[in-house]
Parts: C-alpha cells; structure tokens; sequence
C-alpha cells in the first residue's frame, strides 16, 4: 500500500473518491454497485490514478464521440442484454431515456437483439421496458 497516509493524502483521496462518484451520478444517475466496489479496492491500495484513467478514457469514447448520448446508452443496452447482464442493462436503459430515447426505442433494441442473441436476451429486454413503462404508467 505504499508509505504511511498522513491527514492531507487521506483528505486529497476522499476529495478524489467523491470527485469520481459524482462524475458516475452526472453520467448514470448513481454509482454503480460495480463502480463503488472497484473504488474502494483503489483507494485501499493506492490506485485511485486507475479509475481515474478509466473515467477520463469513458468520457473521451461516449462525449467525442459521432453517436451522441442518447444512441451511446441504446447500443450498450443492447451489448449488455445479449451479455445477460441484467443490472448493468437496466441502468443503461434508463440512461438511454435520460438521453432522450423512448421505450419504442428500447423496443426495438430488444427485437434486435432477439435477432442477434436469442430469446432469452428478448426477453430480458421486454422484461425492462415493461418495468419502466409499468412505473411511467404509475
């Protein structure tokens, strides 16, 4: 873990940590689970510059980037769904409204992914519009 923290590293990491956290709501609108634990694996060990490189090149590829925010957060959704992975698909779902998509958007991501990835990835697709059009309904 390197040398002994005295007050002034510990206080210049908290003010890291909390700098990349809100950089993660800005972008996500909250800290992934994921995220937080990556995190706190870097700070215990001296690795914060890790995430920070990590954060900075996420911002380069989805903000320069010819696709824009709203088509970024759609094709991740899609990536993740024929991934199975469940959580990480939700949240870019919701990411992809806040960028200004629609539930037929997602829709229609979930039919191509039954094309490319198989039922169970449509499934869990509708399964998530179903969730947020059910709680825009609400």
């Amino acid at each position: 873990m390197g040398g002994v923290m005295n007050d002034d590293t510990r206080n210049l990491d908290l003010q890291r940590l909390e700098t990349l956290r809100e950089q993660y709501r800005v972008t996500d609108g909250a800290v992934p689970k994921g995220v937080e634990k990556r995190l706190h694996v870097a700070q215990a060990f001296g690795r914060l510059h890790t995430e920070e490189a990590i954060l900075e090149l996420r911002n380069i590829v989805h903000h320069d980037n010819a696709l824009g925010d709203r088509v970024q957060q759609l094709i991740q959704f899609g990536q993740l769904l024929a991934l199975g992975r469940e959580y990480a698909a939700r949240r870019h779902a919701r990411g992809a409204l806040r960028a200004g998509a629609s539930l037929a958007d997602l829709v229609g991501v979930a039919e191509t992914a039954l094309i490319t990835s198989g039922m169970p990835c449509y499934a869990l697709g509708i399964d998530i519009v179903f969730e947020l059009y059910d709680s825009s309904e609400g």
